[in-house]
Order: C-alpha cells, then structure tokens, then sequence
C-alpha cells in the first residue's frame, strides 16, 4: 500500500466515514476511492485539493509523511504546503479574470473550488477600480441573508485571495470557504495562534458569533468592496435618518454627563 493511499485510509476511519460517506464529500466513486487507498490508482491534481482541503492538511504531507505522526496534524495555516488556486485568464493574455460566484453556485464552490474547468465556466469579468491591488488574484461572491446588514442580503462582495490566514487582522471582514458551511461573509478575529481556529462575528447581533475550526477551511478572501441593486427606498432611508440622529443625540448627552461628573471629581462645580 503507497503511503497516500494508507494516509487516505487512516484519515478516513478517524472521522469515521465509509469509502462512499467519503467519496461523496470529495466528489468521487466509492470504488475510485478504494483504490486509492490499495495504491492501485493515484488521484488527480484536483481530486488530491480537494482530499487535502477535506483533511485540512498539506498535499505534500499527504503523499510523503505518515500522517500518523503528531507533528503532521496541524493545519497549514500559511499556506507554506501547496495550495492550488484555479485562476481563468482572458483570451489571448496573461490577464485574470475576476470570476462570480453566485449564490446558486455557492454549494457547488464549496465542492469544486480546486477544479480548473468549474472555475473557468463562472462568469468572469475586469473591475475597473483603481483601489484593487495590482497582481493580486480577486473573486466576486455574492451573499445571502440578513447577517451583516447593511450589507444586504444579494449583495456581491469583491475579495482578495488570502495565502496566509494568521496574517488576518482582528474584525476583518471576509468571505471564509468552508467544508461544512460552504461560503460565508462575516467579521473574523484569529484564534489560529492558540486554537487553531477563526471566530466568526455577524454585524447584525441578532446573530451569535461562532467558530470554525482551520481543518474546516479551505479559502479566505478579504474583503475590498461590495455592490448592491437594492437601493433604500424613501421610508427606509427616512429611518435611517432618524436613527443616526438619535444615536448622535445619545453620544452628545453622554459626553456632557462624563463632563459634569469630571467637574464634579475636581471640585469645579455642582
């Protein structure tokens, strides 16, 4: 038995999966995967992305170590082992395109986000805006749900791709590509240091942080922007209005009553 296949194997069983609970997650045939792990057949550059992301750990650890070995657990968090990003260049030049991920195609980002030719048939486009970084590689996906008003529900936020993640600064806000929860836009603080894993924050606090463990993540692009179709009507921005005046009104009532017990603790005044 190669030492894929037996690495393969002896991940598998440790989190309890059968050949086809496995096969499902990575996408292949059960008996794709037995021979695998029997050394009888090696997977594609692609098939072995995505078992790396699943496992959380290195494709050159995965094919050269025995995974057996304490040190070899952790997940590479600075990118340092090979990470794959599939990028699509514009016809007749070394430029990239900015791909779109859609919310109907979530899901099937979440599964396919090492695959060249799925990457290649979302909607591609250039963006315009000065303020992206040159020669960085970019994505646009699109959001769903109320989590991190008021960024709307539908809106597209445009990223950068993140090689090392424990070079997140607390609070950024990011679209984080899980195994388990697929993609999502929140606040991140970087727990990777000590736990080993990202906090996730929502701007609505109608929603509770949670975290996610790095075995759990295969992507992170920081946000640098988003666009919206779901321009406020009259009423709503009337509230906000209101809303952003009675927040001043507080703040104001505040500082004057920190001001007047400070003159009160010198003796200024009553």
């Amino acid at each position: 038995m190669s030492i894929l296949g037996d690495n393969i194997r002896r991940l598998r069983k440790e989190k309890g999966l059968t050949q086809t609970e496995f096969a499902l997650r990575i996408g292949a045939k059960r008996a794709v995967v037995g021979a695998y792990e029997e050394g009888r057949a090696e997977p594609r550059l692609q098939t072995l992305q995505a078992i790396s992301a699943f496992f959380g750990m290195g494709i050159d650890a995965l094919l050269g170590q025995d995974v057996s070995a304490e040190n070899t657990r952790q997940t590479d968090v600075k990118g340092n082992n090979l990470r794959i990003l599939p990028i699509a260049l514009q016809a007749d030049s070394d430029t990239e395109t900015i791909p779109l991920v859609p919310v109907k195609a979530s899901a099937g980002y979440a599964a396919g986000y090492g695959d060249v030719d799925f990457v290649r048939q979302l909607p591609q486009f250039q963006m315009p805006f000065p303020e992206l970084s040159k020669g960085r590689t970019c994505r646009i996906f699109q959001i769903r749900g109320d989590s991190m008003l008021p960024v709307p529900a539908g809106a597209y936020v445009l990223a950068e791709y993140v090689q090392d993640w424990s070079s997140l600064k607390d609070y950024t806000c990011c679209i984080i590509v899980t195994l388990d929860d697929g993609v999502v836009y929140k606040r991140v603080v970087n727990q990777l240091e000590d736990a080993q894993q990202l906090l996730l924050i929502s701007d609505n606090k109608d929603y509770a942080p949670y975290a996610v463990s790095a075995a759990q993540v295969v992507e992170v692009w920081k946000a640098r922007g988003y666009t919206t179709f779901d321009l406020p009507d009259a009423a709503q921005a009337a509230t906000r209005d209101v809303r952003s005046l009675a927040e001043v009104v507080m703040e104001l009532k505040l500082e004057i009553r920190n001001l007047k017990e400070d003159c009160l603790n010198r003796g200024l005044g009553g």
